[in-house]
């Protein structure tokens, strides 16, 4: 495990000296990431440290202020683009609290993923729920309206599996759900990011927060950051950043990695 150094030749996603204020507050400073096509990377830290902040930025939703920096994806520098256009080149995200909205059925909005809006929930809506064990009654309730936590976790994967985006992120996936329902998510993320092929045949790429580390019992990514403070404080091999964070905690793992003790 090493301090972060940007890699050459990034093909997805890349950051570089990225700030970014929320209602006049400085959350993120100074951040670089560069994930490659085929890339599966988490991200571990505290809470407040600026890890759901980092994905609403690379999503572009507008309370996230970019005050320095560059957001690059697939060579295109997406930094003062809007939301809309962003999920037009490839963007998708599983949030961790997404909102309630009322007079839209859960099967209308992944219509709408599909890029079928007003169409009626048919056949293809049906399986694609099927696979997440999603009834046909639950596609006619009002999105996330008294789902359970497995449920809008559920909800927020199935949503992304009818929209395909080549570029994939998490907001901590393994909050609040179940074993069973985590199995489940865990199962349909790594198939969602064609985990199963070899890292040469790979198209899509991925981003996944995690405060615990349970979800890497189900998916193996292939490089791990941890965050404090608003900026990367370390990166390593995904298995022993967990372990030394489940063992030390957060800040004693920075430390660690500076003596190498992760070293790849």
């Amino acid at each position: 495990m090493e301090a972060l150094t940007t890699p050459i030749g990034c093909k997805m996603l890349e950051i570089k000296d990225l700030t970014v204020e929320v209602e006049g507050k400085e959350i993120i400073s100074d951040f670089n990431l560069c994930i490659e096509r085929g890339e599966v990377h988490v991200l571990f830290g505290p809470n407040g440290c600026g890890k759901t902040t980092l994905l609403m930025t690379i999503l572009g939703i507008p309370a996230y202020k970019v005050k320095k920096g560059d957001i690059t994806f697939n060579g295109v520098d997406i930094t003062d683009f809007p939301t809309n256009e962003r999920v037009k080149l490839g963007m998708g995200m599983s949030f961790q609290h997404p909102p309630e909205i009322r007079g839209v059925k859960l099967g209308d909005m992944v219509n709408i993923a599909l890029g079928r809006k007003g169409e009626k929930i048919d056949e293809s809506v049906i399986e694609l729920a099927k696979k997440l064990n999603i009834s046909v009654d639950f596609l006619n309730r009002d999105v996330n309206l008294g789902f359970s936590g497995g449920e809008v976790k559920r909800s927020e994967i199935l949503q992304l599996l009818a929209q395909a985006p080549s570029f994939l992120m998490f907001d901590e996936p393994d909050s609040g759900v179940d074993v069973e329902n985590i199995e489940l998510i865990g199962d349909l993320m790594n198939e969602l990011m064609g985990r199963d092929e070899i890292l040469s045949k790979r198209e899509r790429s991925g981003l996944i927060i995690t405060h615990s580390g349970f979800i890497l019992n189900y998916i193996k990514p292939d490089r791990a950051h941890v965050m404090l403070n608003g900026r990367i404080a370390c990166s390593g091999i995904p298995e022993e950043v967990a372990k030394h964070i489940m063992k030390e905690g957060f800040e004693r793992c920075v430390k660690l990695c500076g003596a190498k003790v992760c070293a790849e």
